[in-house]
């Protein structure tokens, strides 16, 4: 359904399953299996960023709309980012060692390779999910819960994450599974309807001008924190404004939510591939009628990406082939 071809050639195919929600929780229209139990991984920092909010931490610690932007991120590394979790920390009066995140080079090829042409090493802080972490570090001490182990399963900030995912894909607590995610904290998965469910009502809340707007506004009104330089995810919400706001998860996954439509929508690529990911999430969008002509035109270079050799020769490109029943094509 998302298709590799080098030449004209059909070269590989990545399957995808897709589920769109009403707020309602009702799937109102799917691709390939909505029952599939899927990880939301990344995907749920917007959930996870909302305590945020609704507990009163950015007053508390004077935290800004664009650090809460980089708590929903899975950032490239670059320097916005690290410089951004850093004040997070200031702010909340601790340092990098608090991060339970293992270091990793930056994503971004360019802080990478500045990284190491300075001698540096990779550290906690240019983690993708470090602003998720700081986030998380600054709702425990607003509540005056150990900052050791908050990462851990049992420790109050993930059992606040986990109701947050139940109470948002409206499942009961223990019908969400856990596993370690690969930052360390908790990870949950639930029916893919269900995660969709959970991204339209959201929306819908944010539409309304509840706690998920402030979330909503700060990811969409800085995008660039949310990922980064020629991200899908930034050059997407770039694009929509308020329109809509989209989420990458590891492992093929990618969320989104319309406000003003209360829809949500989450896909999960079979075999895993971020490629066909990024390809896929700007399909559902455009049937959605999320996007408009301009929009296409201006991600054209995400909605059908071209593969280039080591000569930097075009030779292939990247395509969905796929409608959705249900909805227009």
């Amino acid at each position: 359904m998302v298709e590799v071809l080098r030449g004209t050639t059909l070269e590989s195919v990545h399957r995808v399953h897709v589920a769109i929600s009403d707020a309602g929780g009702t799937v109102v229209a799917a691709l390939g299996d909505r029952h599939r139990v899927t990880y939301y991984r990344s995907a749920a920092k917007p959930l996870q960023a909302l305590p945020l909010v609704e507990d009163g931490v950015l007053e508390r610690f004077g935290l800004d709309d664009m650090e809460l932007a980089l708590a929903c991120a899975s950032h490239e590394g670059e320097t916005a980012h690290v410089e951004g979790v850093r004040r997070m920390l200031a702010k909340i009066g601790l340092d990098e060692e608090a991060l339970a995140c293992g270091p990793h080079l930056p994503y971004s090829e360019e802080a990478r390779h500045a990284l190491l042409a300075a001698g540096q090493v990779a550290r906690r802080v240019h983690n993708n999910c470090s602003g998720k972490h700081a986030g998380m570090l600054a709702l425990a001490r607003a509540h005056g819960w150990p900052v050791e182990g908050y990462h851990r399963a049992g420790h109050p900030v993930q059992e606040r994450m986990r109701m947050e995912v139940a109470r948002w894909s409206g499942l009961n607590r223990e019908a969400v599974d856990t596993a370690v995610d690969g930052c360390g904290v908790v990870s949950f998965a639930v029916p893919l309807g269900a995660m969709a469910g959970s991204l339209a009502r959201f929306a819908a809340a944010a539409a309304v001008g509840e706690p998920p707007a402030r979330v909503v506004e700060a990811m969409t009104t800085h995008p660039f924190m949310v990922g980064g330089t020629r991200r899908a995810c930034t050059e997407v919400m770039r694009r929509t404004g308020r329109r809509a706001f989209v989420k990458l998860g590891a492992e093929g996954v990618y969320v989104g939510g319309l406000p003003e439509e209360g829809i949500g929508f989450a896909l999960k690529v079979e075999d895993g591939g971020r490629r066909a990911g990024e390809v896929a999430m700007i399909r559902v969008l455009e049937v959605l009628d999320a996007l408009t002509g301009d929009d296409l035109e201006a991600l054209a270079d995400l909605r059908r990406p071209r593969i280039r050799n080591t000569r930097d020769e075009v030779v292939g490109e990247i395509r969905a082939s796929f409608d959705i029943p249900g909805l227009p094509g």
